[in-house]
């Protein structure tokens, strides 16, 4: 049975590095329900987002690890 409009659960994931105050993960999850809300029509409330915080040294661009290129 297909579903209908507003039935479906957006699940977003964000990868970034640690480092973001609280104030600054809970308005980024804010503005990113909100442009989910905005461009698909899905209620707030169905939208589930994951952050997944990485330590500098779980990260590398061009082979370095990000805690090395400071």
């Amino acid at each position: 049975m297909p579903k209908k409009e507003g039935e479906t659960m957006p699940l977003v994931h964000i990868d970034l590095l640690a480092g973001r105050s609280e104030d600054q993960l809970h308005q980024l999850v804010k503005d990113v329900t909100a442009a989910i809300v905005k461009n698909t029509g899905a209620p707030a409330e169905h939208v589930h987002i994951v952050l997944n915080e990485m330590a500098n040294n779980r990260y590398s661009v061009g082979g370095v690890m990000k805690g090395e290129d400071q």
